[in-house]
């Protein structure tokens, strides 16, 4: 399945947290979506890895992306080595998107920073001919993204560009519900997280507020480019 863009994740609903807005505007412009989490965040405090599975199903649904999988690496042991690339270079040749959307490479969480590691190597590594990878026993061929961006999670950063998310904010609001297990909910067992205060959701708003305002616009997504990407002339700048 041929791709424009990938959006990579180390747990579902980091995706829908983190860029969300961006992936929904993509989308609507006619762009083929795929998101990929490379864990089932199986040690999250909340929730199960089933109902977590449930869950990401359903905010694929909102965010209207034609693919939604799941790499299957262990929660809490994001390893960069040659067996985990090497999965990730396989489903980027499946896919072959042109962009690729990951964490920032610094971050609290050690899931982060390493997803970070991993999708910078097999983004690199994708684009060698002498790294074989198959699919169903057909050996795959080499493709290396034109472009990669870097999402924020909790490590903030100057971004190098901020993306409108105004128009998709609501939608982008149902796609972060959809982790439902996730959020503040009285009647829950579940012990407290960062996620599940009350004023987690301020947060967000706050956020994607001011880096809104920085732009002018309502609600604004930071992300960061190692490679400073060009305009085709001024009157495309907001």
């Amino acid at each position: 399945m041929k791709l424009d863009v990938l959006a990579i994740g180390a747990h579902p609903d980091d995706i829908e947290l983190s860029c969300s807005g961006t992936v929904i505007k993509l989308v609507r412009s006619g762009k083929r979506v795929g998101v990929l989490d490379l864990t089932e965040g199986e040690l999250g405090t909340r929730g199960s890895r089933e109902l977590r599975r449930e869950e990401a199903g359903n905010a694929a649904s909102v965010l209207g992306v034609v693919v939604r999988e799941n790499l299957g690496l262990p929660d809490g042991n994001i390893v960069v080595n040659k067996e985990n690339i090497t999965l990730l270079i396989a489903a980027i040749r499946r896919f072959r998107p042109e962009i690729l959307l990951f964490p920032f490479g610094q971050d609290r969480h050690p899931d982060h920073v390493h997803a970070h590691s991993l999708c910078k190597e097999a983004w690199f590594y994708s684009g060698l001919t002498r790294i074989e990878t198959s699919e169903n026993g057909v050996l795959q061929a080499a493709h290396r993204p034109a472009r990669y961006y870097q999402y924020m999670q909790w490590q903030d950063f100057n971004p190098t560009f901020i993306v409108d998310v105004t128009d998709s904010w609501k939608q982008r609001m149902e796609s972060i519900l959809a982790f439902r297990s996730q959020f503040h909910d009285p009647a829950s067992p579940d012990p407290p997280t960062a996620l599940s205060s009350p004023d987690f959701f301020d947060f967000i708003e706050t956020r994607a507020k001011y880096y809104g305002d920085r732009i002018g616009v309502g609600f604004g997504e930071a992300f960061y480019s190692e490679k400073i990407p060009g305009v085709a002339d001024l009157y495309t700048l907001l």
